[in-house]
């Protein structure tokens, strides 16, 4: 059968090429995937790349906090692995750091990859032009000022020789606001906002940062595109250890004194920002790269001076204040000029490009005093100030007590004996109750009424026990003084307290919170007060018994160590340790660190406590820890020595107060030479102020006429001066 010489629709059925079809109607397949892989390419974003940076004396406080939060972002890149050459993921830090560090730093931040020491100037240049990211920080180091505007410049000439755009970050200070005029004369409480830094006028000592503010702002607009400049005008920096605020943290803590000063009147508001806040700052700033240049850093809070300090004293210390005059500031050795100067400062400010342009994550945004606690356990894990709480146990004159002493003299803590704290919380109840009488004036009190109702019973208990109290009584005192800020500061030594299970249970247990999960025994338990080394002394009765009868008598009836009563209570103590319940088994739970030392052996008890423990953890191990000294262990040496320490320490006393006078002397005249500027600079701000008024005054006649009007009113002695002068005005206007 033949096939027709035509097909329907006209088509040739003879084999021939192929129709051509146009690529707009119907695109080749190639295409098609050649189209696919581009977007593919587009969308593929190349794998980001760490950036360099450099931050200045990296081994001060605001340097330090801010690269160990810069060090802990960190992004994933491809690697190849040596034995196959397969790509894989490798996690490394988005910002490795280098940077210089001062003169007398010994060991080098852990997570810098370079520290540079006595660099010239010109290897310090070849140096940060190897970075990305270029932060100084000069808000409490001026002499970081020259060296800072040298390197702007330098790196401001060398813009074309940039292979890749950098970014200059300088953390500065709101000192450079402090002499800023209001907004305006009818809102005096508008805050500055970052909007307004044209506007800021500085400090005098302050100057020199303004100085370089304005350079920083200038050079970063010649060529922002690869030369992108920054101002950080930081508030008052707090949190990890203090800087601004640490005196005030320490006198709370070491609490030696009734009272914490103020210096002026407290009412000046003091902007402040969390140091790890700060850092958030920057590392948003990188990140985001915001147009304004000028950027506030402080947190939401308007706390004043008064504030402050008593919320540290508060949860530091004795809980009161004192207001003192500020010229006393300039006698405190432990205070700088420059940190005076910033105790004294007066601003509100409010930072709006944290909250539109690059809102950050938080830690402390209502500021220092709305998150006192986080800051303070922040300063005593920092600082290393952490309390030791030891209980000491064991039988009857073993010797609780002399050890406890030596422990509280080696540690610095604080001795806790049951008479004793008894003795002193109703003398303190008394005279609280004395005081809040006095203060009420028959007033009803609820406070003054509950603690009048504690303080009866507690004396109605001792009378009914004999001059002791229950345990529930006895533990709600003893949790008191364990509560209390130097037990929570320095820690303590409790002297044969708990003595039972039962005492040891109430005083240590807190009630069971309301959770499906089942808590852990530990967690059951007061963690702010349960002690951290148990140490039970004990001896053979044998032992004890001969110790006793050797005593002087004043001791046998001082502690009771009759011979009925003594062996009382031995025997007491012996059998509730033979129990199936006993203290040390209940201690052990708790995972307590408890050790056993045999008094009879002739070792010193001292020696295995010390060896247990460690190092005190207060600011005198600190200081000696700094300057490489080593404390004297042999009591031997020590008796052999103190004659020839004590007149060391009589010269040593002399010299110092010298040394002190000669430093008030020095504080007095450099206060009273920046009290002297900062007075003609306001003399000559209100001489400029009133230069348009002068103006005014002159041109109108006002002052003229007045003038004559006061010499008539002068001549005529009328009955009502300001009616007279009034009429002469409205006459010869």
């Amino acid at each position: 059968m033949s096939l027709p010489s035509k097909l329907p629709n006209g088509c040739d059925p003879s084999p021939g090429p192929s129709p051509q079809v146009s690529s707009r109607s119907a695109p080749s397949l190639w295409r098609l995937l050649g189209n696919k892989h581009k977007k593919e390419r587009r969308l593929a974003k190349p794998p980001p790349t760490p950036k360099r940076v450099f931050i200045n004396h990296l081994d001060s406080y605001a340097a330090t906090n801010i690269g160990q939060c810069l060090s802990k972002h960190t992004l994933e890149v491809d690697a190849k692995t040596e034995t196959d050459g397969q790509k894989v993921k490798e996690t490394v830090s988005s910002y490795p750091m280098v940077g210089t560090v001062s003169e007398g730093a010994e060991e080098d931040p852990p997570y810098v990859l370079e520290v540079y020491k006595d660099l010239s100037e010109e290897e310090l240049v070849d140096k940060v032009m190897e970075c990305d990211i270029i932060i100084y920080n000069i808000t409490h180091n001026p002499q970081q000022i020259p060296q800072a505007s040298y390197l702007l410049s330098a790196l401001h000439d060398k813009i074309s020789l940039f292979s890749k755009p950098k970014m200059f970050i300088l953390i500065s200070t709101v000192m450079t606001w402090t002499c800023s005029q209001p907004i305006t004369s009818d809102d005096l409480e508008l805050p500055f906002t970052d909007d307004d830094f044209r506007r800021r006028q500085a400090h005098p000592n302050f100057q020199e940062h303004l100085e370089l503010e304005k350079k920083v702002v200038k050079l970063g607009k010649s060529d922002r595109r690869m030369f992108a400049t920054y101002v950080v005008a930081s508030g008052l920096q707090y949190g990890m250890g203090e800087q601004v605020f640490h005196f005030f943290f320490k006198m709370s803590w070491l609490g030696q004194e009734k009272t914490i000063p103020v210096f002026g009147d407290g009412t000046n508001i003091v902007p402040t920002i969390h140091i790890n806040d700060l850092a958030s700052v920057i590392q948003k700033i990188i990140e985001v790269q915001p147009k304004p240049y000028y950027l506030l850093a402080v947190d939401c809070s308007n706390n004043t001076m008064e504030d402050i300090v008593k919320a540290i004293a508060v949860a530091l210390g004795p809980g009161t204040i004192q207001k003192k005059p500020f010229e006393e500031a300039f006698l405190e050795q432990d205070l700088s000029l420059m940190e005076i100067d910033l105790m004294h400062i007066n601003l509100l400010m409010e930072a709006a490009h944290l909250k539109e342009l690059v809102p950050i994550r938080w830690l402390c945004e209502s500021g220092l005093v709305e998150n006192i606690e986080l800051v303070v356990e922040e300063y005593r894990q920092t600082r290393g100030l952490l309390p030791i709480r030891i209980c000491v146990l064991g039988p009857p004159a073993v010797g609780k007590s002399t050890v406890c002493q030596q422990i509280c003299g080696h540690y610095k803590l604080h001795h806790i004996r049951l008479r004793k704290t008894v003795a002193e919380t109703i003398s303190h109840l008394e005279h609280t109750v004395r005081n809040m009488n006095s203060e009420a004036e028959n007033e009803e009190s609820t406070a003054a009424t509950e603690t009048q109702e504690l303080l009866n019973s507690l004396k109605d208990n001792m009378e009914q026990n004999g001059g002791m109290l229950d345990d529930h009584l006895l533990v709600k005192v003893m949790v008191d003084k364990l509560m209390s800020n130097p037990c929570k500061n320095q820690g303590y030594v409790l002297d044969g307290f708990p003595k039972t299970y039962e005492q040891a249970k109430e005083l240590l247990h807190v009630e069971e919170p309301e959770s499906e999960d089942k808590p852990s025994v530990v967690s059951l338990y007061n963690k702010k007060i349960i002690p951290e080394f148990v140490v039970c002394l004990d001896a053979s009765d044998d032992f004890l018994r001969d110790l006793v009868i050797n005593l002087p008598e004043k001791l046998v009836q001082e502690h009771k160590y009759e011979q009925d009563n003594f062996l009382k209570n031995l025997s007491k103590y012996r059998e509730s340790n033979v129990e199936e319940e006993t203290l040390l088994k209940y201690l052990e739970e708790l995972d307590i660190t408890c050790f056993l030392i045999d008094v009879s052996s002739g070792e010193t008890p001292m020696d295995q406590i010390r060896d247990r423990v460690g190092r005190p953890r207060n600011y005198d191990s600190m200081e000696v820890q700094e300057e490489g000294g080593v404390q004297a262990d042999s009591q031997d040496e020590e008796e052999e020595d103190e004659d020839d320490e004590e007149e060391e320490d009589e010269e040593e006393l002399g010299r110092k107060e010298a040394e002190d006078a000669r430093k008030r002397s020095e504080r007095w005249e450099k206060w009273s030479k920046s009290f002297e500027e900062k007075r003609q600079w306001e003399v000559q701000q209100l001489e400029v102020l009133s230069v348009p008024m002068k103006k005014y005054l002159m041109d109108t006649n006002i002052m003229a006429t007045i003038s004559q009007g006061l010499i008539a009113c002068g001549a005529a002695w009328p009955d009502d001066p300001l009616d007279f002068l009034a009429e002469y005005l409205m006459k010869n206007s």
